[in-house]
């Protein structure tokens, strides 16, 4: 599992509104740890080209 800076957590749950769901917050994470694992990926060249995603879509939206 990703380890994420607790500052950015707090942040992140900040933002909500003062009246929110655990479920809202819950998401906040879940979306924070996709961003953050999505950076870590790009930053170790685990990516591809805009034209390979373009192509992989075709095939996927046949």
């Amino acid at each position: 599992m990703l380890a994420l800076d607790k500052g950015k957590i707090l942040d992140s749950l900040r933002d909500l509104p003062e009246k929110t769901t655990i479920e809202e917050a819950m998401e906040r994470l879940y979306l924070l740890a996709k961003i953050e694992k999505g950076i870590l990926q790009a930053d170790e060249g685990q990516c591809i080209s805009h034209e390979e995603a373009k192509e992989k879509m075709k095939k996927w939206l046949r």
